[in-house]
């Protein structure tokens, strides 16, 4: 199972009663399943313009998504990537339509044209009132004679959408649709095809490669064109839309995601539009958000649109379906940014100079860095693989550091180790033993003995990180090693790898990310962060 489905024949059906059960009752549908599938406003004024759009599913929130006040009235939704029937067009003019007509919203498809313009004549011989605008957004080839309808079309839902709900007439209300569509365009890009229920996923986009000017049901691009970036790929489509962009007035953009883009790419592909020199004229964006998809298309597209005050006004108009995002104005170089409260940054440590001090870190500096091939062995049983990485690292940079450390006051010494571990050791490891040696400076300044402070130092460790020994982590050789500690290096280093190698015994671990691994993959495999405390402790004693 590659999805979240039942079955492909009952797909669209139950996306539309789940659709339904989450509306509040704000939507309901015709009684005509499987067959006929529309979705309409519980609460409509008849005496205003019916604006009624839809298609092929596979493209929500489009189209039964945007149905609600100010936007669409209803929608008519086919199976996947298929127009719905004429029936099932006819069935929802009806259902909606009253003596101040409907406007039928249509992308330019074939099948779409075809339908809903056949439903509308046949509504028209039933004495309604019909107007039919179809969107050609699609700027991807210039000189087709029937450009595609793209996520344009949600301008012209919003904008007309907004011009019914002020009770304008339907033949200003088409216009004001044909108005826009004339001036919108769009374009899309996207990294991989769409995976279509019930059929093989098409594999057409090369490694390394992207697809410029693609429809939304998955048919071909323009081209394919190397990438290697966000910066990249913002500017080839943005490049296409250049001329559109030129336009001396105000200018909106969406920012459509299809499908199966993250929300953290399109907000690097956000960051990209905003600062483009191209988009120096656009003052209002709409998006990032999933409006007009491609199931489940790693992809995005931008439309593009010259507004005037009207619109702008139709566009900022809230509508209460969660699918719209909010008209938002660009903002560039205006962010406030406010310095960092004191207290973040310590207090540069006064450097002294201790010889045996420098020769014991620069021992287990040496140690570690090592010891980075063996850490990262046993890590790859239990982790990532990369303690052994991330102490050498951390090793590596103290070394470099230690000219400026207070190496003869412990009790400067110890935060100071804190805080460079913190900035230089990646993950939960810098962390806690920031933790560790800050505590254990404190204990020092207190006038506790070296091997007391450090205790105390890893008694805070466990209060804060929650690790016990037993649990499979560095503090059954640490705690061991330290109670050991007042009795010799030797002493300590014999309690470290006892403690270090009972961890190969502990098949559930209950601390780190250990305690996600699977029992067969532990057992047998020493903890890399014990292990790495017994080989410290053990060539310390070995030096001695």
């Amino acid at each position: 199972m590659t999805q979240f489905i039942n079955n492909k024949e009952n797909l669209v059906t139950e996306a539309i009663d789940g659709l339904l059960a989450a509306s509040g009752g704000s939507l309901r549908r015709l009684d005509g399943y499987p067959h006929i599938k529309v979705v309409y406003r519980a609460e409509r004024d008849k005496s205003k313009v019916a604006l009624l759009s839809g298609g092929g599913s596979g493209h929500e929130p489009s189209h039964a998504g945007f149905v609600g006040e100010g936007m669409l009235t209803a929608a008519v939704c086919g199976e996947v990537f298929a127009s719905p029937s004429v029936e099932a067009v006819l069935a929802g003019i009806l259902a909606v339509t009253g003596d101040a007509g409907c406007l039928l919203i249509v992308k330019n498809y074939t099948g779409d044209r075809l339908n809903f313009g056949l439903a509308a004549e046949r509504a028209r011989a039933l004495g309604k009132q019909v107007e039919m605008v179809v969107v050609d957004d699609d700027i991807a080839l210039p000189d087709l004679p029937q450009p595609r309808g793209l996520a344009g079309t949600l301008f012209v839902h919003k904008i007309a959408g907004a011009a019914a709900e002020e009770g304008q007439s339907l033949q200003t209300v088409a216009e004001i649709a044909r108005n826009v569509i004339k001036n919108t365009a769009s374009i899309g890009m996207s990294l991989d095809t769409c995976t279509v229920p019930g059929a093989q996923r098409e594999d057409r986009i090369a490694e390394g490669h992207a697809e410029l000017g693609l429809g939304i049901h998955g048919e071909p691009g323009v081209q394919q064109v190397a990438l290697n970036s966000a910066t990249s790929a913002m500017q080839m489509v943005l490049e296409k839309l250049a001329p559109r962009l030129e336009h001396g007035g105000r200018l909106v953009v969406m920012l459509n995601n299809l499908g199966g883009t993250t929300p953290l790419e399109m907000s690097v592909l956000t960051n990209e539009l905003c600062k483009s020199a191209l988009c120096k004229n656009v003052e209002f964006i709409i998006g990032p958000a999933l409006m007009m998809t491609s199931l489940d298309m790693h992809g995005f597209s931008v439309s593009v649109l010259p507004v005037n005050d009207e619109q702008v006004a139709a566009l900022k108009t809230p509508v209460p379906m969660t699918a719209w995002p909010a008209m938002q104005s660009i903002e560039r170089g205006t962010a406030i940014v406010e310095r960092l409260p004191d207290g973040l940054t310590p207090v540069a440590p006064i450097a002294s100079v201790n010889a045996a001090t420098r020769a014991t870190i620069t021992s287990i500096c040496d140690l570690l860095e090592a010891s980075e091939s063996t850490l990262n062995e046993l890590d790859a049983k239990s982790g990532d693989g990369d303690t052994g990485s991330t102490l050498a690292t951390a090793a590596r940079a103290l070394k470099g550091n230690l000219d400026q450390m207070p190496l003869a006051d412990l009790t400067q010494l110890m935060p100071a180790l804190g805080n460079e571990l913190s900035q230089t050791m990646g993950g939960s490891s810098g962390v806690i033993l920031a933790i560790f040696f800050n505590a254990t400076g404190d204990a020092c300044a207190r006038g506790l003995a070296i091997e007391k402070a450090l205790a105390e130092g890893l008694e805070r460790v466990s209060q804060v990180g929650g690790a016990v020994p037993g649990d499979r982590t560095m503090i059954d050789a640490l705690q061991p090693a330290l109670n050991a500690l007042p009795s010799g290096v030797s002493a300590a280093a014999t309690a470290a790898r006892q403690g270090a190698d009972s961890t190969a015994n502990i098949g559930k671990a209950k601390a780190g990310r250990a305690a996600y691994v699977p029992e067969d993959n532990l057992l047998g495999h020493n903890d890399p962060g014990a292990e790495a405390v017994a080989i410290v402790f053990e060539g310390l004693a070995k030096n001695s």
